[in-house]
């Protein structure tokens, strides 16, 4: 019989302000068939080589950004996700990948081609949701805005900065310049800039405006216990008569549809984001499969794991192809509302079954954060949502498919008295 010790609980109660409870393990050594998303798998998830669709820059920029996503991103996403803390440390690494500013061209900024910029979404998220929907805030709202609908001055003035990471920004649409709100604004809690679109009360139009942070009776304040995308930090903004110089004003923008350049752009973006997830699931689900055994056989020899398996492959491709022909269609310019929001419904809704899928492959590690999966389950909720739900997005390709539109219910006539 083994010499009894004393147990962990036994132990911490004789030392004064140490850990109540058993240590965590390092799943790694403890169960050496199963490593965790911190070391992460090669892709394998490109099985229609869509890469050879891509140009030698763009191949360049995957490569660049994959290395430092999988090297520096993957050993700590895990930990800030948990603790809803952003790695502010990670920014500079983030800024090394040289993709703010996505296909803005001088400033500092990258000049991406659409599909390049699409790409590094994709990248990011397939190791972090939240790394990516940081960049894209940023980035394809915030930045674009500035490059679309910007005076020069203001582009000289904000955009190298931004390009570089040494200063963040956010966007935020809705409310009154002056005396407004609006929730769910991801980066608002430490954004330096943030790009305000309020309805001018004269002209009854959007006009844009550039807010500095710490401008006088403008509150950010963190929305607490999300479920998804917990890195990133969304806020709820009030403004109290916030004072803008005229300065500050996008000349841009003047009316709903100036802001549509922007959306145009983000939207494509957000259709990859899905992409980039189910993806790096799969690739942690073919690694996981071949190394956990059961009964003595590697549990990607069972024949339901197996289709399941090759039932995700089946729509990444798919997912990867929609998603690079309305990048085509973009740099064509025969991209409509319609197909950006049927990508956006459709692409996003398969990556939620797709993620089902790998969740189902894991067993019980798949609601663990350490194995990406339960993770990548939380945070494609609210992609699924922003942008446009899947029912608001569906309702616009249908507007444009049939002429009709059919977001407001029919009016009921009124009941005559008996």
């Amino acid at each position: 019989m083994a010499p009894a010790s004393k147990t962990q609980g036994e132990q911490s109660k004789e030392g004064m302000g140490s850990h109540v409870g058993l240590p965590a393990l390092d799943l790694s050594a403890a169960f050496p068939q199963a490593t965790p998303a911190s070391v992460f798998p090669p892709l394998v998830s490109d099985y229609y080589q869509f890469g050879d669709l891509l140009s030698s820059e763009e191949k360049a920029l995957r490569k660049r950004i994959r290395e430092v996503m999988e090297k520096e991103i993957a050993p700590i996403m895990t930990e800030y996700w948990e603790k809803a803390e952003f790695p502010f440390h990670a920014i500079p690494k983030l800024a090394s990948l040289h993709v703010a500013g996505g296909t803005i061209k001088g400033y500092g900024c990258p000049g991406l081609s659409i599909t390049g910029s699409a790409i590094a979404t994709a990248e990011m998220a397939r190791v972090d949701a939240s790394c990516s929907t940081f960049i894209l805030v940023h980035s394809s709202l915030a930045m674009l805005t500035i490059a679309l609908c910007g005076s020069e001055e203001q582009k000289q003035k904000y955009l190298p900065s931004l390009a570089e990471l040494h200063t963040v920004a956010c966007w935020v649409a809705g409310g009154w310049l002056l005396d407004g709100q609006k929730r769910w604004i991801g980066n608002s809690t430490f954004a330096d800039v943030l790009i305000i679109f309020a309805r001018n009360t004269n002209t009854n139009e959007i006009n844009g405006f550039i807010v500095k942070k710490g401008t006088p009776g403008l509150k950010v304040t963190k929305i607490e216990n999300k479920i998804g995308l917990r890195i990133v930090q969304n806020g709820d903004i009030l403004m109290n008569k916030v004072f803008v110089p005229e300065e500050d004003r996008l000349p841009g923008v003047n009316s709903f549809q100036d802001t549509n350049k922007v959306l145009a752009v983000s939207r494509i973006m957000v259709s990859w984001q899905p992409i980039g997830i189910v993806m790096g699931v799969f690739d942690i689900c073919h690694r996981y499969l071949k190394e956990r055994k059961q009964f003595g056989a590697p549990l990607a020899s069972f024949q339901i794991n197996q289709e399941k398996l090759v039932r995700m492959l089946g729509n990444i491709q798919a997912m990867l192809l929609v998603g690079w022909r309305l990048c085509k269609l973009y740099e064509s310019g025969k991209m409509t509302t319609g197909h950006a929001s049927l990508a956006k419904a459709w692409i996003s809704s398969r990556a939620r079954e797709t993620v089902a899928l790998g969740r189902e492959l894991m067993g019980g590690n798949g609601i663990l954060s350490d194995f990406l999966v339960a993770k990548a389950f939380c945070d494609l909720e609210p992609i699924y949502t922003y942008e446009g739900t899947y029912e608001i997005n569906s309702l616009v390709t249908a507007r444009e498919i049939t002429g009709i539109a059919s977001f407001k219910p029919a009016v009921l006539s009124k009941a005559s008295r008996l």
